[in-house]
Protein backbone atom coordinates (compact mmCIF):
# COMPACT_ATOMS: atom_id res chain seq x y z
CA UNK A 1 0.00 0.00 0.00
CA UNK A 2 1.43 3.43 -0.92
CA UNK A 3 2.32 5.69 2.05
CA UNK A 4 -0.26 8.30 1.06
CA UNK A 5 -3.06 5.72 1.01
CA UNK A 6 -1.99 4.28 4.35
CA UNK A 7 -1.93 7.69 6.04
CA UNK A 8 -5.37 8.54 4.63
CA UNK A 9 -6.77 5.24 5.87
CA UNK A 10 -5.38 5.91 9.35
CA UNK A 11 -6.70 9.49 9.40
CA UNK A 12 -10.28 8.51 8.53
CA UNK A 13 -11.00 6.63 11.80
CA UNK A 14 -9.41 9.46 13.75
CA UNK A 15 -11.65 12.00 12.04
CA UNK A 16 -14.74 9.89 12.69
CA UNK A 17 -13.73 9.48 16.32
CA UNK A 18 -13.09 13.20 16.68
CA UNK A 19 -16.45 14.03 15.09
CA UNK A 20 -18.20 11.59 17.39
CA UNK A 21 -16.54 13.17 20.42
CA UNK A 22 -17.65 16.63 19.31
CA UNK A 23 -21.24 15.47 18.83
CA UNK A 24 -21.20 13.75 22.21
CA UNK A 25 -19.78 16.85 23.87
CA UNK A 26 -22.41 19.01 22.16
CA UNK A 27 -25.21 16.73 23.39
CA UNK A 28 -23.76 16.62 26.87
CA UNK A 29 -23.60 20.41 27.05
CA UNK A 30 -27.23 20.66 25.93
CA UNK A 31 -28.28 18.29 28.70
CA UNK A 32 -26.19 20.19 31.23
CA UNK A 33 -27.56 23.56 30.06
CA UNK A 34 -31.16 22.36 30.33
CA UNK A 35 -30.62 21.00 33.84
CA UNK A 36 -28.52 23.96 35.00
CA UNK A 37 -31.03 26.54 33.77
CA UNK A 38 -33.85 24.67 35.52
CA UNK A 39 -31.84 24.63 38.75
CA UNK A 40 -31.30 28.40 38.44
CA UNK A 41 -35.05 28.92 38.16
CA UNK A 42 -35.60 26.76 41.23
CA UNK A 43 -32.89 28.63 43.14
CA UNK A 44 -34.95 31.85 42.99
CA UNK A 45 -38.54 30.56 43.25
CA UNK A 46 -40.26 33.88 43.92
CA UNK A 47 -38.78 35.70 40.95
CA UNK A 48 -39.31 32.71 38.66
CA UNK A 49 -42.92 32.28 39.76
CA UNK A 50 -43.65 35.98 39.24
CA UNK A 51 -42.20 35.88 35.72
CA UNK A 52 -44.13 32.72 34.87
CA UNK A 53 -47.34 34.18 36.36
CA UNK A 54 -47.07 37.40 34.34
CA UNK A 55 -46.42 35.50 31.12
CA UNK A 56 -49.16 32.97 31.89
CA UNK A 57 -51.76 35.67 32.48
CA UNK A 58 -50.70 37.49 29.32
CA UNK A 59 -51.13 34.30 27.28
CA UNK A 60 -54.37 33.29 29.01
CA UNK A 61 -56.23 36.50 28.11
CA UNK A 62 -56.35 35.83 24.34
CA UNK A 63 -57.51 32.28 25.08
CA UNK A 64 -60.31 33.62 27.26
CA UNK A 65 -61.44 36.09 24.58
CA UNK A 66 -61.23 33.38 21.93
CA UNK A 67 -63.42 31.16 24.09
CA UNK A 68 -65.91 33.98 24.59
CA UNK A 69 -66.17 34.82 20.90
CA UNK A 70 -66.56 31.17 19.95
CA UNK A 71 -69.48 30.78 22.32
CA UNK A 72 -71.09 34.01 21.14
CA UNK A 73 -70.86 32.57 17.64
CA UNK A 74 -72.62 29.42 18.82
CA UNK A 75 -75.24 31.52 20.57
CA UNK A 76 -75.94 33.15 17.22
CA UNK A 77 -76.23 29.68 15.70
CA UNK A 78 -78.79 28.71 18.31
CA UNK A 79 -80.81 31.85 17.70
CA UNK A 80 -80.73 31.32 13.96
CA UNK A 81 -77.42 31.55 12.20
CA UNK A 82 -78.93 31.16 8.76
CA UNK A 83 -80.49 34.10 7.01
CA UNK A 84 -83.92 32.50 7.17
CA UNK A 85 -86.70 34.45 5.47
CA UNK A 86 -90.25 34.04 6.77
CA UNK A 87 -92.90 34.64 4.09
CA UNK A 88 -96.40 35.22 5.54
CA UNK A 89 -99.12 34.54 3.01
CA UNK A 90 -102.29 36.58 2.87
CA UNK A 91 -105.19 35.43 5.08
CA UNK A 92 -107.50 32.99 3.40
CA UNK A 93 -104.83 31.26 1.29
CA UNK A 94 -105.20 27.47 1.33
CA UNK A 95 -102.68 24.63 1.33
CA UNK A 96 -102.70 24.27 -2.45
CA UNK A 97 -101.81 27.92 -2.94
CA UNK A 98 -99.08 27.64 -0.32
CA UNK A 99 -97.57 24.64 -2.11
CA UNK A 100 -97.73 26.49 -5.44
CA UNK A 101 -95.90 29.48 -4.00
CA UNK A 102 -93.35 27.17 -2.37
CA UNK A 103 -92.62 25.56 -5.76
CA UNK A 104 -92.23 29.00 -7.38
CA UNK A 105 -89.82 30.16 -4.72
CA UNK A 106 -87.90 26.87 -4.65
CA UNK A 107 -87.27 27.19 -8.39
CA UNK A 108 -85.34 30.42 -7.88
CA UNK A 109 -81.55 29.93 -8.06
CA UNK A 110 -81.01 32.02 -4.93
CA UNK A 111 -83.12 29.73 -2.73
CA UNK A 112 -81.60 26.61 -1.18
CA UNK A 113 -84.77 25.19 0.41
CA UNK A 114 -88.38 26.06 1.21
CA UNK A 115 -90.52 24.65 4.01
CA UNK A 116 -94.20 25.26 4.76
CA UNK A 117 -95.58 25.94 8.21
CA UNK A 118 -99.31 25.39 8.42
CA UNK A 119 -101.64 27.56 10.54
CA UNK A 120 -102.13 24.63 12.91
CA UNK A 121 -98.38 24.30 13.42
CA UNK A 122 -98.19 27.99 14.19
CA UNK A 123 -101.06 27.66 16.66
CA UNK A 124 -99.32 24.72 18.38
CA UNK A 125 -96.15 26.78 18.76
CA UNK A 126 -98.11 29.64 20.31
CA UNK A 127 -99.85 27.24 22.68
CA UNK A 128 -96.47 26.13 24.04
CA UNK A 129 -95.52 29.70 24.91
CA UNK A 130 -96.27 30.84 28.41
CA UNK A 131 -99.33 33.11 28.62
CA UNK A 132 -100.84 32.23 25.24
CA UNK A 133 -102.66 28.98 25.98
CA UNK A 134 -105.61 30.65 27.73
CA UNK A 135 -106.03 33.34 25.11
CA UNK A 136 -105.99 30.85 22.24
CA UNK A 137 -108.89 28.88 23.74
CA UNK A 138 -111.19 31.87 23.29
CA UNK A 139 -110.67 31.96 19.50
CA UNK A 140 -113.43 30.60 17.30
CA UNK A 141 -111.09 29.90 14.37
CA UNK A 142 -107.41 29.86 13.54
CA UNK A 143 -106.42 33.35 12.34
CA UNK A 144 -102.83 32.42 11.44
CA UNK A 145 -101.81 32.26 7.76
CA UNK A 146 -99.54 29.82 5.99
CA UNK A 147 -95.87 30.70 6.47
CA UNK A 148 -93.07 29.72 4.12
CA UNK A 149 -89.53 29.46 5.49
CA UNK A 150 -86.97 30.33 2.82
CA UNK A 151 -83.33 29.40 3.20
CA UNK A 152 -81.08 31.40 0.85
CA UNK A 153 -77.95 29.77 -0.49
CA UNK A 154 -74.93 30.15 1.77
CA UNK A 155 -72.80 31.83 -0.91
CA UNK A 156 -75.27 34.67 -1.49
CA UNK A 157 -74.08 38.14 -0.68
CA UNK A 158 -76.02 40.51 1.56
CA UNK A 159 -77.13 42.50 -1.49
CA UNK A 160 -78.45 39.40 -3.22
CA UNK A 161 -80.44 38.42 -0.12
CA UNK A 162 -81.89 41.94 0.08
CA UNK A 163 -82.94 41.74 -3.56
CA UNK A 164 -84.52 38.32 -2.94
CA UNK A 165 -86.55 39.74 -0.05
CA UNK A 166 -87.73 42.65 -2.23
CA UNK A 167 -88.79 40.26 -5.01
CA UNK A 168 -90.76 38.06 -2.61
CA UNK A 169 -92.50 41.07 -1.07
CA UNK A 170 -93.77 42.00 -4.51
CA UNK A 171 -95.57 38.69 -5.07
CA UNK A 172 -99.37 38.80 -5.15
CA UNK A 173 -100.19 36.21 -2.48
CA UNK A 174 -97.59 37.47 0.00
CA UNK A 175 -98.76 39.59 2.89
CA UNK A 176 -95.48 40.19 4.77
CA UNK A 177 -91.85 39.10 4.60
CA UNK A 178 -89.70 38.94 7.69
CA UNK A 179 -85.95 38.79 7.07
CA UNK A 180 -84.04 37.44 10.05
CA UNK A 181 -80.72 37.87 8.31
CA UNK A 182 -80.27 41.58 9.06
CA UNK A 183 -79.59 41.08 12.76
CA UNK A 184 -77.34 38.16 11.87
CA UNK A 185 -75.32 40.38 9.58
CA UNK A 186 -74.89 42.87 12.42
CA UNK A 187 -73.85 40.07 14.75
CA UNK A 188 -71.35 38.77 12.18
CA UNK A 189 -69.94 42.28 11.81
CA UNK A 190 -69.54 42.56 15.58
CA UNK A 191 -67.90 39.14 15.71
CA UNK A 192 -65.52 40.16 12.94
CA UNK A 193 -64.54 43.22 14.96
CA UNK A 194 -64.14 41.02 18.03
CA UNK A 195 -61.94 38.54 16.16
CA UNK A 196 -59.75 41.36 14.90
CA UNK A 197 -59.55 42.81 18.42
CA UNK A 198 -58.54 39.42 19.81
CA UNK A 199 -55.85 39.12 17.14
CA UNK A 200 -54.46 42.55 17.99
CA UNK A 201 -54.67 41.84 21.71
CA UNK A 202 -52.95 38.47 21.28
CA UNK A 203 -50.15 40.14 19.30
CA UNK A 204 -49.63 42.80 21.96
CA UNK A 205 -49.69 40.31 24.82
CA UNK A 206 -47.33 37.99 22.94
CA UNK A 207 -44.95 40.92 22.55
CA UNK A 208 -45.33 41.62 26.27
CA UNK A 209 -44.46 38.01 27.11
CA UNK A 210 -41.47 38.23 24.78
CA UNK A 211 -40.25 41.36 26.56
CA UNK A 212 -40.74 39.77 29.98
CA UNK A 213 -38.56 36.81 29.04
CA UNK A 214 -36.00 39.05 27.40
CA UNK A 215 -35.72 41.31 30.42
CA UNK A 216 -35.41 38.36 32.80
CA UNK A 217 -32.64 36.83 30.72
CA UNK A 218 -30.94 40.22 30.39
CA UNK A 219 -30.84 40.61 34.17
CA UNK A 220 -29.48 37.08 34.53
CA UNK A 221 -26.73 37.71 31.98
CA UNK A 222 -25.85 41.03 33.57
CA UNK A 223 -25.45 39.35 36.97
CA UNK A 224 -23.01 36.86 35.45
CA UNK A 225 -21.03 39.25 33.29
CA UNK A 226 -17.70 38.37 34.90
CA UNK A 227 -18.27 34.64 34.46
CA UNK A 228 -19.23 35.20 30.82
CA UNK A 229 -16.12 37.34 30.28
CA UNK A 230 -13.89 34.56 31.56
CA UNK A 231 -15.57 32.02 29.29
CA UNK A 232 -15.09 34.24 26.27
CA UNK A 233 -11.42 34.83 27.19
CA UNK A 234 -10.66 31.10 27.30
CA UNK A 235 -12.17 30.66 23.83
CA UNK A 236 -15.79 29.66 24.47
CA UNK A 237 -18.06 30.31 21.52
CA UNK A 238 -21.09 32.55 21.69
CA UNK A 239 -23.41 29.57 21.20
CA UNK A 240 -21.75 27.79 24.12
CA UNK A 241 -22.15 30.79 26.42
CA UNK A 242 -25.75 31.62 25.61
CA UNK A 243 -27.06 28.03 25.54
CA UNK A 244 -28.07 27.94 29.25
CA UNK A 245 -29.95 31.21 28.84
CA UNK A 246 -31.81 29.88 25.82
CA UNK A 247 -32.95 26.93 27.89
CA UNK A 248 -34.00 29.32 30.63
CA UNK A 249 -36.22 31.10 28.10
CA UNK A 250 -37.66 27.75 27.01
CA UNK A 251 -38.47 26.80 30.62
CA UNK A 252 -40.10 30.17 31.26
CA UNK A 253 -42.22 29.85 28.13
CA UNK A 254 -43.14 26.21 28.72
CA UNK A 255 -44.29 26.75 32.31
CA UNK A 256 -46.16 29.95 31.46
CA UNK A 257 -47.91 28.20 28.56
CA UNK A 258 -48.96 25.39 30.88
CA UNK A 259 -50.28 27.98 33.33
CA UNK A 260 -52.20 29.76 30.54
CA UNK A 261 -53.80 26.48 29.42
CA UNK A 262 -54.71 25.69 33.03
CA UNK A 263 -56.30 29.12 33.51
CA UNK A 264 -58.31 28.67 30.31
CA UNK A 265 -59.64 25.33 31.58
CA UNK A 266 -60.52 26.92 34.93
CA UNK A 267 -62.44 29.67 33.11
CA UNK A 268 -64.39 27.01 31.23
CA UNK A 269 -65.22 25.23 34.48
CA UNK A 270 -66.29 28.50 36.12
CA UNK A 271 -68.69 29.21 33.25
CA UNK A 272 -70.06 25.65 33.06
CA UNK A 273 -72.94 26.26 35.48
CA UNK A 274 -74.33 29.49 33.96
CA UNK A 275 -73.85 28.10 30.46
CA UNK A 276 -75.87 24.98 31.35
CA UNK A 277 -78.71 27.17 32.61
CA UNK A 278 -78.59 29.24 29.43
CA UNK A 279 -78.69 26.08 27.33
CA UNK A 280 -81.77 24.88 29.22
CA UNK A 281 -83.45 28.21 28.53
CA UNK A 282 -83.07 27.49 24.81
CA UNK A 283 -84.37 23.90 25.14
CA UNK A 284 -80.89 22.46 24.70
CA UNK A 285 -80.39 24.09 21.30
CA UNK A 286 -77.43 26.10 22.56
CA UNK A 287 -74.37 23.88 22.29
CA UNK A 288 -71.52 25.68 24.03
CA UNK A 289 -68.04 24.27 23.61
CA UNK A 290 -64.67 24.86 25.18
CA UNK A 291 -61.26 25.35 23.70
CA UNK A 292 -60.11 22.46 21.50
CA UNK A 293 -57.60 20.04 22.97
CA UNK A 294 -55.06 20.68 20.24
CA UNK A 295 -55.01 24.37 21.12
CA UNK A 296 -54.48 23.68 24.82
CA UNK A 297 -51.59 21.36 23.94
CA UNK A 298 -50.12 23.79 21.42
CA UNK A 299 -50.05 26.76 23.80
CA UNK A 300 -47.16 25.47 26.00
CA UNK A 301 -45.13 24.52 22.92
CA UNK A 302 -45.73 27.88 21.27
CA UNK A 303 -44.90 29.67 24.54
CA UNK A 304 -41.66 27.67 24.83
CA UNK A 305 -40.71 28.77 21.31
CA UNK A 306 -41.59 32.33 22.26
CA UNK A 307 -39.39 32.12 25.36
CA UNK A 308 -36.52 30.76 23.30
CA UNK A 309 -36.89 33.63 20.81
CA UNK A 310 -36.86 36.28 23.54
CA UNK A 311 -33.82 34.73 25.20
CA UNK A 312 -32.07 34.36 21.84
CA UNK A 313 -32.51 37.99 20.88
CA UNK A 314 -31.47 39.40 24.25
CA UNK A 315 -28.54 37.03 24.81
CA UNK A 316 -27.13 37.77 21.36
CA UNK A 317 -27.36 41.50 22.03
CA UNK A 318 -25.82 41.21 25.49
CA UNK A 319 -22.94 39.06 24.30
CA UNK A 320 -22.14 41.50 21.51
CA UNK A 321 -21.79 44.18 24.17
CA UNK A 322 -19.53 41.93 26.23
CA UNK A 323 -17.15 41.18 23.36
Amino acid sequence: MPPETASAAEAAPRNEHSRGRRVGSWQEHHRWSAAASLRRLAARPLGSLLTIAVMGLALALPLAFYLLLGNVQKLGDALGQSQAISVFMQPGQNAQQAQLLARQLGARPEVASVSIKTPQQGMDELAKMQGFSGALQTLDSNPLPYVLQLQPRAELSAGAVTQLVADVRGMRSVDMVQDSGSWRQRLDALLAVGNRAVLVLASLLTLAALLVVGNTVRVDIASRSEEIGVLLLVGASGAFVRRPYLYAGIWYGLFSGMLAALLAVLIELALAGPVAQLSQAYDGKLQVGGLPLWLLLAVPLAAAALGWLGARLVSAWQLRKAV
